[in-house]
């Protein structure tokens, strides 16, 4: 089959278009055929060797998280799913390799395609939606009548995140370009704070929720706006020991992880507020929890624009640049 691989952890690097043999299936895996595939930042980071530490994967190595395809056979232990069904996931990490045209994909991860969705909107959503439903639902657990507090509104986690607050019965607000502040309210957002002309510390107060996706300078002004027992969830660091000991990293990364978030939780202790780093996890039950709120019109891909397989470096170097509206998608078939 093809694939694009990297060879080594490298800024910037390009991965190669070569032929690599088709997956073997383990016990509770499905071969997928992928007809799209998304990219995300989290791709760029680890070919530039950002999680090397967390995420100390082998080389050569297949990218990509997110995927919707067919089912062409199962393997041992499957139970739920058969050849010609159509699935989308966010496979687990270790198992990565959606920029392909084949992946053997657990069971457990995956969910039944929305039947709303085309393969490049389905292939959107799982990394995004599943991050917005752990940092939200399961963090946060946000409720109706609660404030919250969405960075950067016009990304991929944002535009679902913001849908999915308002679902919840939440007041949301966000940043953003001026351009963009029309369209994110008929997503759902309550406030749009222009980023370029704006300081949100100035704008909001007595927030329960945030949800962090920026950098070290506006996680701690964004503790700020959080009232006493308010919580702060970031998906952009600094991680803590918590997240080691749930991801089962090794001992002696707990102590490094306290260190670097150290002066964070001091922050967060001195507001009286709570700080968690989440890295999501592949759930197919939570998505199909999403696919059911997709298909019911309550959420809604959006996509900043799809490339042919054959263009997949284009593509990641597009989502690197920070300036995509939405996902960007990978078109296989």
């Amino acid at each position: 089959m093809k694939a694009f691989v990297l060879r080594k952890y490298q800024k910037q690097a390009a991965l190669q278009l070569t032929d690599v043999p088709e997956p073997e299936l383990r016990d509770g895996e499905v071969l997928v055929r992928i007809h799209a595939a998304a990219v995300n930042l989290l791709d760029a980071k680890i070919r530039d060797g950002e999680f090397k530490p967390i995420l100390p994967y082998r080389m050569p190595l297949i990218l990509g998280h997110d995927l919707a395809g067919t089912v062409v056979r199962t393997g041992p232990q499957t139970h739920t799913y058969q050849a010609g069904d159509e699935v989308y996931a966010r496979v687990d990490d270790f198992r990565i390799g959606t920029f392909a045209e084949f992946i053997a994909v657990k069971e457990s991860a995956l969910a039944p395609k929305p039947a709303s969705l085309t393969m490049e909107q389905a292939a959107s959503v799982p990394l995004v939606a599943l991050t917005a439903w752990q940092a939200l639902v399961d963090v946060a657990k946000l409720r109706a009548g609660q404030k919250v507090f969405i960075q950067a509104g016009s990304g991929g986690v944002g535009t679902i995140a913001i849908q999915l607050a308002k679902h919840m019965g939440a007041y949301v607000a966000t940043t953003a370009s001026a351009a963009n502040a029309d369209w994110l309210k008929t997503l759902g957002a309550d406030l749009v704070i222009d980023y370029k002309t704006q300081d949100f510390e100035t704008v909001l107060q007595a927030y329960d929720v945030v949800l962090h996706s920026q950098d070290a300078k506006t996680l701690a002004k964004s503790l700020n706006v959080l009232q006493p027992g308010g919580r702060l969830v970031s998906i952009s660091g600094p991680a803590t020991p918590a997240f080691a000991v749930a991801a089962g990293l090794p001992w002696y990364l707990k102590p490094v992880l306290a260190l670097m978030s150290r002066r964070t939780q001091k922050q967060a202790r001195a507001r009286n507020v709570g700080y968690d780093f989440l890295f999501m996890r592949a759930n197919g039950q939570q998505l199909q929890q999403i696919t059911a709120l997709i298909d019911a019109g309550h959420i809604r891909p959006v996509i900043d624009r799809v490339y042919p397989f054959a263009e997949t470096n284009t593509a990641i170097a597009h989502v690197a640049g920070g300036r995509a509206k939405g996902k960007v998608v990978i078109r296989v078939i």
